[in-house]
C-alpha cells in the first residue's frame, strides 16, 4: 500500500513538473491584448484571449486597473467607455459593455478562462496608478495575490511600467517570472533587482541594440512592444529574441515559419 501511495505521488509531480516546462507553446509571439486585430474583436477580451489561444501564440497580453472599490478589472486605457477606471467602482464598469457585448473583465473571469488550456500563458500587465507609487504597488500586490488565490501561478508572467510595483511583485512572489517594460533600467540592473527580464520599446532596443546581447549574458529574456512592422518584426527575429509582442501575431507566424 504504502508503495502504492509512492508511486501515484511520483507520477503526480512528475506529470506537474511536465505541465510547468513542457506544455506551455515555445514559438515566441505574444499576443498583444490577446489576438484581436484580424478579426474585429475588443481589445482586452475573453474573446481575443480566446483567439490568442486558438492560433496557438505563446502568450496572450492583458492589462490590469483597480476600480475605486478594489476589484481588479482587464482593461487597457485608464478609463473604459469614459470613466475612470481607479475612481469608479465596478457596479458603475458595468452600466457599459465591450463591443462584442462581454463585461469588463476581472481579473478572476479572465484567469479563470485562460486556465481552461495549458498552451497560451497568461502575461499579466501590471498598470501603473495614476493616483500614487504607493497603489502602483498596492495594484501589483493584490494582482499576486489574485493569481495565488486562483492557482494560476504556472500560467502567469508579469509585466509592468511601474519599477515599485514590479519589485513588489517580486517580493510577493520571488519565485515569479516578472519583465520591467519602462526602458529606463539596464540589464545589469534589473538583474540586481531581481527581474526576469526586459520587455522593452522596439525603437529603443534598435537605438540600444548592445542591450539585448548583455540581457542574454546575463539570463534575462528578451522582449519588445508592441513590434507590427514586418521590418521591424524581421530585424527582431534576426537578434533572436525570447519573446515579441504584437497585434499582427498572424504575420508574425508566417515569418517564423518563413525563417525554418
Amino acid at each position: 500500500m504504502r508503495f502504492a501511495l509512492f508511486t501515484l505521488l511520483t507520477i503526480l509531480l512528475a506529470s506537474s513538473a511536465s505541465f510547468a516546462q513542457k506544455s506551455f507553446h515555445k514559438n515566441k509571439v505574444i499576443a498583444h491584448r490577446g489576438a484581436w486585430k484580424a478579426n474585429g474583436l475588443p481589445q482586452n477580451s475573453i474573446a481575443s484571449l480566446k483567439q490568442a489561444v486558438a492560433l496557438g501564440c505563446e502568450g496572450s497580453e492583458f492589462d490590469v486597473w483597480m476600480t475605486s472599490d478594489g476589484i481588479l478589472v482587464v482593461n487597457h486605457d485608464a478609463d473604459f467607455e469614459g470613466m475612470e477606471i481607479e475612481t469608479s467602482t465596478y457596479k458603475e464598469l458595468l452600466t457599459k459593455k465591450l463591443a462584442n457585448g462581454e463585461n469588463l473583465p476581472t481579473v478572476e473571469e479572465y484567469l479563470k478562462a485562460g486556465k481552461k488550456q495549458k498552451g497560451t500563458k497568461l502575461i499579466f500587465e501590471i498598470k501603473p496608478s495614476k493616483i500614487s507609487v504607493e497603489r502602483s504597488q498596492e495594484v501589483a500586490e493584490k494582482s499576486v495575490l489574485a493569481v495565488k488565490k486562483m492557482k494560476a501561478e504556472k500560467w502567469v508572467d508579469y509585466i509592468t511600467f511601474s519599477y515599485e510595483g514590479g519589485l513588489k511583485a517580486i517580493e510577493m512572489d520571488p519565485k515569479a517570472n516578472v519583465a520591467y517594460l519602462t526602458g529606463d533600467k539596464t540589464p545589469a540592473e534589473l538583474k540586481e533587482a531581481g527581474f526576469f527580464g526586459f520587455d522593452y520599446n522596439i525603437n529603443l532596443l534598435k537605438n540600444n541594440p548592445q542591450w539585448i546581447q548583455e540581457a542574454k549574458d546575463l539570463g534575462l529574456t528578451v522582449n519588445a512592444w508592441t513590434v507590427n512592422k514586418e521590418e521591424d518584426l524581421r530585424w527582431f527575429l534576426d537578434q533572436e529574441p525570447d519573446f515579441i509582442t504584437t497585434d499582427e501575431p498572424e504575420l508574425l507566424f508566417r515569418l517564423i515559419e518563413a525563417k525554418k
